[in-house]
């Protein structure tokens, strides 16, 4: 419940400068609506964003993690 409130004001703010940006007129409840709806299709967006550019950049951090190894093995296997 104490989550609620927070969600329905940020949901007003954001509805609110939405469809202003998009010049479209509503009432207070359907701008909170569209508020509401958008934080949440968002917050979704933007967590599937930040799994995969996190896979990603695990990925890219072992691929130079690889690179520093095989160049320090073949400077010091040389010798």
């Amino acid at each position: 419940m104490g989550a609620l409130i927070p969600i329905i004001i940020i949901g007003a703010a954001a509805g609110f400068l939405a469809t202003r940006l998009m010049r479209i007129e509503a009432d207070i409840a359907t701008t909170v609506l569209i508020g509401i709806a958008g934080a949440l299709i968002g917050g979704l967006v933007l967590r599937f964003l930040a799994t995969v550019m996190g896979m990603l950049a695990g990925f890219v951090g072992a691929v130079l993690g690889a690179i520093v190894l095989i160049w320090l093995w073949q400077r010091f296997s040389r010798r």
